[in-house]
């Protein structure tokens, strides 16, 4: 995976994430928690892909070549 992909996947992530948080009707309990399940989501997601976790069963994460 390339760092431009990278970028570019952080970023839609980002804008999807944004729009939820603006445009669906939810409570502000449950947006916090939405928010939070995919910040942390998207920190594993980065760790693995930089090598700092390593392969933890039969999960799949694109590694950065």
């Amino acid at each position: 995976m390339t760092m431009i992909s990278l970028v570019v996947t952080l970023i839609v992530v980002g804008v999807l994430l944004w729009l939820v948080n603006t445009y669906l009707p939810m409570d502000g309990k449950i947006k916090k928690i939405l928010n939070a399940v995919v910040v942390v989501c998207v920190v594993v997601w980065l760790l693995y892909a930089f090598g700092v976790l390593g392969r933890a069963g039969d999960i799949r994460v694109p590694r950065l070549q």
